[in-house]
Protein backbone atom coordinates (compact mmCIF):
# COMPACT_ATOMS: atom_id res chain seq x y z
CA UNK A 1 0.00 0.00 0.00
CA UNK A 2 1.28 3.06 -1.05
CA UNK A 3 0.98 6.14 1.32
CA UNK A 4 0.03 9.36 0.09
CA UNK A 5 1.23 13.02 1.65
CA UNK A 6 -0.94 15.47 1.26
CA UNK A 7 1.22 18.40 0.23
CA UNK A 8 0.27 22.12 1.61
CA UNK A 9 1.47 24.63 -1.03
CA UNK A 10 3.24 27.71 0.90
CA UNK A 11 3.28 26.62 4.30
CA UNK A 12 5.65 28.12 6.49
CA UNK A 13 7.28 26.61 9.50
CA UNK A 14 8.40 28.14 12.93
CA UNK A 15 11.64 26.21 12.63
CA UNK A 16 14.09 27.29 9.79
CA UNK A 17 17.33 25.49 9.30
CA UNK A 18 20.35 25.98 11.38
CA UNK A 19 17.84 26.47 14.14
CA UNK A 20 18.85 24.61 17.99
CA UNK A 21 15.61 22.88 19.21
CA UNK A 22 14.24 20.80 22.18
CA UNK A 23 12.11 17.76 21.41
CA UNK A 24 9.00 18.18 23.24
CA UNK A 25 7.65 14.32 22.95
CA UNK A 26 8.85 10.47 21.22
CA UNK A 27 11.41 8.04 22.49
CA UNK A 28 14.33 11.42 21.80
CA UNK A 29 12.20 13.65 24.36
CA UNK A 30 14.62 16.13 26.29
CA UNK A 31 17.29 16.02 23.15
CA UNK A 32 18.74 18.90 21.67
CA UNK A 33 19.77 19.32 18.40
CA UNK A 34 20.53 21.37 15.25
CA UNK A 35 18.17 21.58 12.11
CA UNK A 36 19.56 20.14 9.64
CA UNK A 37 16.80 19.72 6.63
CA UNK A 38 13.30 21.57 7.05
CA UNK A 39 10.48 19.77 4.73
CA UNK A 40 7.90 22.78 4.85
CA UNK A 41 5.07 20.91 2.68
CA UNK A 42 5.34 17.83 4.97
CA UNK A 43 5.97 19.81 8.07
CA UNK A 44 8.68 17.51 9.07
CA UNK A 45 12.38 18.67 10.00
CA UNK A 46 15.33 16.26 10.18
CA UNK A 47 17.19 16.96 13.70
CA UNK A 48 21.32 16.30 14.04
CA UNK A 49 21.30 13.28 16.54
CA UNK A 50 17.80 12.92 17.07
CA UNK A 51 15.37 9.90 15.51
CA UNK A 52 17.83 7.49 13.86
CA UNK A 53 16.82 4.97 11.53
CA UNK A 54 18.70 2.02 9.62
CA UNK A 55 19.53 1.32 6.46
CA UNK A 56 20.15 -1.73 4.79
CA UNK A 57 22.12 -1.22 1.72
CA UNK A 58 23.69 -3.44 -0.43
CA UNK A 59 27.65 -3.28 -1.64
CA UNK A 60 27.96 -0.60 -3.83
CA UNK A 61 30.46 1.67 -5.35
CA UNK A 62 30.40 4.32 -2.31
CA UNK A 63 30.14 1.83 0.16
CA UNK A 64 32.04 -1.46 -0.83
CA UNK A 65 31.38 -3.19 2.44
CA UNK A 66 27.16 -2.43 2.39
CA UNK A 67 25.60 -3.11 5.61
CA UNK A 68 23.29 -0.88 8.05
CA UNK A 69 23.66 2.41 8.13
CA UNK A 70 22.33 4.94 10.90
CA UNK A 71 20.78 8.15 9.66
CA UNK A 72 18.38 10.88 11.18
CA UNK A 73 14.95 10.52 10.28
CA UNK A 74 12.34 13.38 9.83
CA UNK A 75 9.86 14.26 13.00
CA UNK A 76 7.27 16.16 13.00
CA UNK A 77 7.90 19.63 13.43
CA UNK A 78 5.02 20.34 16.55
CA UNK A 79 7.39 18.30 18.50
CA UNK A 80 9.88 20.49 19.02
CA UNK A 81 10.32 23.72 20.25
CA UNK A 82 13.32 26.58 18.99
CA UNK A 83 16.00 27.28 22.14
CA UNK A 84 16.47 30.83 22.73
CA UNK A 85 20.13 31.90 21.96
CA UNK A 86 20.01 34.37 24.75
CA UNK A 87 18.62 32.27 27.78
CA UNK A 88 19.21 29.17 26.52
CA UNK A 89 15.48 27.86 27.25
CA UNK A 90 13.02 26.35 25.23
CA UNK A 91 10.53 29.36 23.61
CA UNK A 92 8.18 30.15 21.41
CA UNK A 93 8.63 32.40 18.23
CA UNK A 94 6.90 35.40 17.07
CA UNK A 95 6.72 37.40 14.09
CA UNK A 96 6.97 41.18 13.55
CA UNK A 97 7.52 43.99 10.87
CA UNK A 98 10.57 45.88 10.85
CA UNK A 99 11.45 48.62 8.55
CA UNK A 100 15.23 48.12 6.97
CA UNK A 101 16.45 50.38 4.10
CA UNK A 102 12.86 51.84 3.53
CA UNK A 103 11.79 48.22 3.54
CA UNK A 104 9.14 46.17 5.77
CA UNK A 105 11.01 43.06 6.51
CA UNK A 106 9.28 40.08 8.35
CA UNK A 107 11.72 38.52 11.17
CA UNK A 108 11.79 36.25 13.91
CA UNK A 109 11.75 36.40 17.49
CA UNK A 110 11.96 34.97 20.88
CA UNK A 111 8.57 35.45 22.86
CA UNK A 112 10.46 35.07 26.07
CA UNK A 113 13.44 37.28 25.63
CA UNK A 114 12.06 39.57 22.68
CA UNK A 115 15.59 38.74 21.06
CA UNK A 116 15.27 38.13 17.06
CA UNK A 117 16.29 35.18 15.68
CA UNK A 118 18.47 34.52 12.42
CA UNK A 119 16.46 33.17 9.55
Amino acid sequence: MIKRIKKIKGNRLFVCKGDTVLVLSGNDRGKRGKVLKVFPERNRIVVEGVAFMKRHSKPSAKAPQGGIIERERAIHASKVMVIDPKTGEPTRIGHKFLNVDGRRQRVRYSKKSGETLAG
